[in-house]
């Protein structure tokens, strides 16, 4: 079975300057894999890449096939039907990722209407509005008409994430990118998200690229995992391999960081 997101050789530069190196690891139909490391390590670079939403002055080379369409070098509009269709992303702060001068029903509908359109189903407001608050309803938000109604300020930090979770699935896509998205998440709200994904992503087949610092939320979210540090991979392989015999120092150092705090929450009084 061909990945569904095959990346060989991925080197992003600014101005001459390596942010990522030589980066290469798959994803395939329904797998899950989590891309870990420090900040700065390229993690996001690497995900932005893999779509073709590199910012402006960042080069990259190398290859990302993407549904087994070439995003390095390929025009911004013709990888725009890819976006949403076959991948789409849940970033870290939905604060700013969420449209502040759109309520949230009328921004998980432009997505609705969007795959709508392309399905070629029914694209007026009334079944438009339907479909949103089902969305609502299946990310288990509260009051799903209220909080369509709501701007992204009169809502809690989970509910927004909840709320941008559903405006990425609006499209079905074949790929969920989440983009460390528990960071600006309180503990409780944190566990409520990552049982969340994985229900939907579980319940849909969706493949996942996890991207996160933290480690246990990483064991608990994927499969198979990729270390970056200073944008270059230093292991891969099966989570209870790489969490419970990392072979690289780096990866030893952050296992040990990990457990090392678990074992102080566990003694604090």
């Amino acid at each position: 079975m061909s990945p569904l997101l095959g990346i060989e050789s991925l080197t992003i530069q600014a101005g001459g300057k390596p942010l990522v190196s030589n980066v290469s690891f798959s994803v395939a139909p329904g797998e899950r894999l989590g891309l870990i490391g420090e900040s700065g390590s390229g993690k996001s670079l690497t995900a932005l890449a893999s779509i073709g939403l590199l910012p402006d002055g960042l080069q990259a080379s190398g290859s990302v096939l993407l549904d087994g369409r070439q995003v390095v070098g390929a025009r911004d509009r013709d990888l725009v039907p890819l976006r949403g269709t076959v991948a789409a992303v849940v970033f870290q702060e939905p604060l700013t990722a969420l449209d502040p001068l759109m309520t949230i029903g009328r921004q998980v509908g432009i997505a609705v209407r969007r795959r709508a359109k392309r399905d070629g189903h029914p694209t007026d407001s009334i079944t438009v509005m339907g479909e949103v608050l089902d969305l609502l309803d299946q990310v288990s938000l509260p009051q799903p008409q209220r909080i369509a109604e709501a701007w992204p300020h009169e809502v809690s930090g989970g509910q927004r994430q909840r709320a941008a979770i559903a405006m990425a699935l609006a499209c079905k896509p074949k790929l969920l990118i989440a983009d460390e998205p528990t960071t600006a998440l309180d503990v409780t709200t944190q566990a409520e998200i990552l049982k969340l994904l994985g229900q939907l992503v579980r319940e849909r087949n969706m493949a996942l690229l996890f991207i996160s610092h933290d480690l246990p939320v990483v064991a608990g979210a994927v499969d198979r995992v990729v270390v970056l540090r200073h944008g270059s991979i230093v292991e891969q392989g099966p989570v209870a391999t790489v969490f419970g015999q990392p072979s690289h120092e780096y990866t030893q150092s952050l296992v040990a960081a990990a457990r090392a705090f678990d074992d102080a929450l566990e003694i604090a009084p």
